[in-house]
Parts: C-alpha cells; sequence; structure tokens
C-alpha cells in the first residue's frame, strides 16, 4: 500500500509541451528505460524529462554506492552505464561516494548485523572505487560527493527529527528485517539508520533521479519519501536488473568466482567473456556493454534470428567489453591471442615465467598438485585436484591424466591450467 501511495504522490503540474519537446522526450525516454525493471513513476519521470527539456536544465540524477569492496565488476557496471546514458544525454551526475554509511554497511539481504568499516578502510575503497568509475563516467563532468559532508554534521537533535519521518513498522516491511525479526535474529538499531541516510543523500542534493539495483528498492523509495518530508519535489526512482554471472544462474559475485571484473587483465576478460552462456548474451550486450541503441538492436535481431552465430556474437561481445575498459588496442590484441590459443590451439607467444627451486624437488620431480599451488595457479589444493580431474591441466601440451601424476620438471616447461592460465617454468638452484 505505501509502495502505491510512493507512485501515485508528487507528480507537480504538467508541462506545457510542443511536438518538437515530445520528440526528445520520446528519444531520451527509449534510451534510458532500454534495460531497466521499473520506473516510479515513469509519467512523473516523462514530465521531468519534459520540464528539463524546455527549460534546458539538466537532471539531477544520483547514485550513491557503500565503498565497501574495493573492486568492481561488471554486475556493478550495469548501473553505471545507465548512469553514463544520462550523461551522454547532458544531465548532471552526482556521484555520492558513501564513505559516512559506509561505516554500517548495507543491511540489504543480509542475515546478520554487518561489520562497521574503519574511516581508513572507507577512504581505500573509496578512491579505488573513483578510480574504476572514470572507465565508464566521464569524471570532468560529474559531480563528486562523500555522504559524511552532510551527515556527519547532523546534530543528536537533526537524527532524532530524521527518525520522526518513518515508523518501525515501515522498517520491518524490508523483507531482510521482517525475517530476520520473525526468526529473532537480532537487529541492531544503526541499521535502520542506512535507509533513512540514503534517503537523506537525496534531500541534500535536491536529487531529480536516483538509479540502483532492484535490491534497492526500499531504499531508493525512502529517498522519496523523505523529500517529501522535507517540503521538496520527490525523485523518481529508476531500478536496473542484477546481472547473472558466468554460471549463468547467481547473481555476479566475487565471492562466487563467477565474475569478470574490470580491472582484469584483457585477455583474462575476454576469456571470461567467451564463456558465458548463450542465453545471457543479449542480456550482457543490453545492461553491460556501451553499444549504440541501434546496433544492439541489430545484435539482438541476428543472434535471434540465427544470422549471427553464437561464437560471433560472443567474440563482439568480448571484445566490447575488453574495448571499453582497457581501450582499442588492447581489445584488437585480446581478440588475436584468442583466436591464436585457443581456435587455432597454439601456444602464446608471450606468458609469465615463474620459479621452481631444486629444493622444492624430489629427485627434480614434484607431484602435479604441490607444482599447481607452487606455481600459484591454482588457490588450493582441492582447486588443484579439481581442475586434474576436470582434465583441464596439461604440461607441454599434454594433459595430465590424474592426481597422483608425478612431473618431472624442467627449465622452460609449460603448464596450462583451463583456457587461459599459462606459465612458463624457470628452474632455479
Amino acid at each position: 500500500m505505501e509502495e502505491k501511495k510512493e507512485q501515485m504522490e508528487g507528480r507537480g503540474e504538467k508541462v506545457e509541451t510542443s511536438p518538437e519537446i515530445e520528440k526528445e522526450v520520446m528519444r531520451q525516454w527509449e534510451i534510458l528505460s532500454r534495460g531497466t525493471v521499473e520506473i516510479v513513476p515513469e509519467e512523473e519521470f516523462l514530465q521531468k524529462l519534459r520540464r528539463s527539456i524546455k527549460e534546458k536544465k539538466p537532471l539531477r540524477v544520483k547514485l550513491g554506492l557503500d565503498p565497501s569492496a574495493p573492486d568492481i565488476h561488471i554486475g556493478h557496471t550495469v548501473v553505471l552505464q545507465k548512469l553514463k546514458q544520462f550523461q551522454d544525454l547532458g544531465h548532471q551526475v552526482q556521484l555520492v561516494i558513501g564513505d559516512f554509511t559506509g561505516r554500517i554497511g548495507d543491511p540489504t539481504g543480509k542475515s546478520e548485523t554487518r561489520k562497521q568499516l574503519s574511516e581508513e578502510e572507507v577512504k581505500r575503497n573509496a578512491e579505488t572505487y573513483v578510480r574504476q568509475f572514470g572507465k565508464i563516467l566521464d569524471t570532468n563532468r560529474i559531480e563528486l560527493h562523500f555522504n559524511s559532508t552532510w551527515l556527519a554534521p547532523l546534530t543528536f537533535a537533526d537524527v532524532v527529527t530524521l527518525a520522526s519521518k518513518t515508523t518501525v513498522a515501515r522498517m520491518l516491511e524490508r523483507d531482510d528485517f521482517q525475517k530476520r525479526y520473525t526468526n529473532e535474529q537480532p537487529i541492531s538499531i544503526h541499521e535502520f539508520f542506512y535507509p533513512l541516510m540514503q534517503g537523506y543523500d537525496s534531500v541534500a542534493l535536491h536529487s531529480d533521479v536516483e538509479l540502483g539495483g532492484t535490491d534497492q528498492k526500499f531504499n531508493l523509495l525512502m529517498g522519496r519519501h523523505l523529500q517529501k518530508e522535507y517540503g521538496g519535489e520527490p525523485q523518481v526512482v529508476i531500478m536496473t536488473p542484477l546481472l547473472e554471472g558466468l554460471d549463468g544462474e547467481k547473481k555476479m559475485s566475487k565471492s562466487l568466482g563467477n565474475y569478470i571484473g574490470i580491472d582484469e587483465a584483457p585477455n583474462q576478460i575476454y576469456g571470461k567473456a567467451m564463456s558465458i552462456p548463450d542465453a545471457l548474451m543479449v542480456k550482457y550486450f543490453e545492461l553491460a556493454t556501451d553499444l549504440p541503441l541501434e546496433e544492439f538492436k541489430a545484435i539482438k535481431a541476428g543472434l535471434e534470428s540465427g544470422e549471427i552465430h553464437p561464437r560471433d556474437g560472443k567474440m563482439k561481445l568480448a571484445y566490447t567489453l575488453v574495448r571499453m575498459f582497457h581501450g582499442e588496442e588492447a581489445a584488437k590484441e585480446a581478440e588475436e591471442y584468442f583466436r591464436t590459443v585457443f581456435q587455432e590451439r597454439k601456444l602464446p607467444d608471450e606468458m609469465e615465467e615463474r620459479e621452481i627451486s631444486a629444493s622444492q624437488l624430489k629427485e627434480g620431480k614434484m607431484g602435479i598438485l604441490a607444482l599447481l599451488t607452487a606455481l600459484k595457479m591454482v588457490p588450493s589444493n582441492a582447486e588443484a585436484r579439481r581442475m586434474v580431474q576436470q582434465g583441464a591441466v596439461r604440461i607441454n601440451e599434454e594433459k595430465v591424466d590424474g592426481i597422483t601424476a608425478e612431473v618431472q620438471v624442467e627449465d622452460g616447461m609449460i603448464v596450462q591450467v583451463g583456457k587461459r592460465k599459462f606459465v612458463r617454468i624457470k628452474r632455479v638452484p
């Protein structure tokens, strides 16, 4: 009921329009609504676009991210790509680094209270995020904010006033809080302040639009609610979908290992992209690339009709992702590397060299599992065992048959794990 009320209130006066304004509104709508799950409310967003175009005044578009982890993968970039579309259309980006809210941590989807980050951790992670944002956004044309600017100075009286703007009952409408309450799991009072503080960011910045994933819906709508409570015009909320990882099933996550990091090496990004399930290709093109709308539509139609072979489509996707994060030249080199190593099954001309000392060997030999871990090609013996059992380990292009294999370690020997990892051994005394 509350959600429906949020969608109906705050529409404001209708903007006088013209055929020229409507044409531009529809052009921007087609771009900005692409790949979204929900816009709350749609008519209000159209009104904001009309007013923006008529008055030649950019919309203030906010994205808030807590620096709780230092590395971005392409699942994170779905919402950043949407933000870039707003930027390309001339709207004003408000990028909010949650250096204050990050000390609490977003409780969304968590079954227990999150550990609070230290000020040093938050600052370090924020610096990494800002650098990585620059691979997608024009950082010279954004307003960069740290929400400690307006949250830290609040007095206790201000906090009490903020807390009075909503109810405990409404907080418990959130699925994660409700489940924890029902299961008699603890909910710390400070966790209730997270959505309040995120919503207050929109009050402080007078945001017209806020972007976020579907898992952020409660927090995003809180921004609308608080803006009205403080006498402002409520923002429109635009939600983007969550991107499945390389396994094609679960949300992309570093902890699940099904991710593509934007700071990974070009060959790594290209190779991982080639392992994306065919069924997810169109979704990746739509949500994770910067391809123009017409080019995306042509690729989608070609894949669906069979005119574009899935392998060729995937190579286009892989090339695009590398080009976005490392540049055109790196994308060309990664494509050539893939063709040489995987399609033509040749060894790469260049590969990393790692040392094995005589003291590590017994009569010049080492067990295959120990060798893989010593070369740091796998994180553990368990992973080494799994890769060997899957037939994914080769020595000088010959498949290793069993986990008990003893390898005669020689200088210049090439060890391969999976499709993308190659190491040349250098024997040292």
